[in-house]
């Protein structure tokens, strides 16, 4: 399947005018290509011949993920392991603001075209470099994987049920969360550039920008001598925290701010607004109610089983 070219027709970006020569493969170089050319950067995605980008050829039932992921790029084949092929790839960085690339580091330097080689050519270039741990450490040159970034990182520890051993996301987390990181970065280095006049290596690895989204994990450990443990669908402290079934054998979300997914508020104690729960007043507010949260999720449990899915939504939800 073919991925959109950019449309002449739409209004330009706040990227328009920014040059991206894309390296690399799979998600993490390419989401983060994906969100620049979103934002209006000219994206030149190159491939190797032979096989291309892998992500042509993925997507459950049929090969559809191309089409997110190389969106408003435009798409060469160029093999810079040769001597013309690594010409031309410098002639293209030498009128580029940025580089991106996920491969293991060191093999864009073992190709001849690291940071310094490109800086040589265009002090201004900016080189966006995405890997499992980073471009410098004892796992600088292992290769890295999403799921492996996304445990080392803490996420796999805290995902599932708590009777079961970890489990993961539903989507490569791990590898987008490098490419955020790694979009902002480069955000960041082409505003500094306008002051110094000079790029630099934003360097983006999987499992610190895993661990930089694991909110008060490590100083509720460090601190607090804490471990928070797998929990489920629901989440500690807060009440209602979870998705209960309703009586036409849908779902209602609620979350700790006492309001349904809908936009109703969860019914509680003195609510006229839907079915009676039962409790003390203490605890209808949201942080009392997730002390005795079992309880409480019982409470809100039995109070929606006996009602349809429309009487919790709001109107707005209703009409869609």
């Amino acid at each position: 399947m073919a991925a959109s070219p950019p449309s002449p027709d739409s209004p330009p970006g706040p990227l328009d005018g920014v040059r991206v020569i894309e390296m690399g493969q799979l998600i993490a170089g390419p989401f983060c290509g994906q969100l620049l050319a979103d934002l209006g950067a000219e994206v030149i995605k190159i491939e190797l011949p032979g096989h291309g980008d892998p992500m042509r050829d993925w997507g459950r039932k049929l090969p559809v993920w191309w089409s997110i992921i190389a969106r408003n790029k435009k798409c060469i084949t160029l093999d810079v392991r040769t001597a013309r092929g690594e010409e031309v790839f410098r002639e293209l960085a030498a009128r580029a603001d940025v580089v991106l690339e996920n491969f293991r580091p060191g093999t864009m330097e073992k190709w001849g075209l690291g940071y310094d080689e490109l800086a040589a050519l265009n002090p201004g270039i900016v080189m966006t470099r995405v890997s499992g741990y980073g471009q410098d450490g004892p796992y600088a040159s292992r290769a890295g994987y999403g799921g492996i970034g996304e445990a080392m990182g803490g996420l796999r520890y805290i995902v599932g049920d708590p009777a079961r051993p970890p489990s993961r996301v539903g989507i490569s987390i791990g590898d987008s969360l490098a490419a955020l990181f790694a979009c902002i970065g480069t955000l960041a280095a082409l505003h500094s550039r306008e002051r110094s006049g000079r790029g630099q290596v934003v360097d983006s690895a999987i499992y610190e920008a895993v661990l930089g989204v694991m909110e008060s994990t490590v100083p509720e450990y460090t601190v607090g001598n804490f471990i928070r443990e797998r929990t489920g669908s629901f989440l500690p402290g807060l009440a209602p925290s979870n998705v209960y079934p309703t009586a036409d054998g849908r779902s209602a979300g609620a979350s700790g701010g006492a309001r349904c997914a809908g936009g109703k508020d969860v019914p509680r104690p003195g609510h006229a607004g839907g079915p009676a729960l039962p409790g003390a007043p203490r605890h209808h507010r949201g942080g009392a109610r997730g002390i005795p949260q079992p309880e409480n999720a019982e409470r809100v449990s039995a109070a929606l089983k006996d009602a349809g899915t429309d009487q919790l939504a709001g109107p707005e939800d209703r009409a869609a």
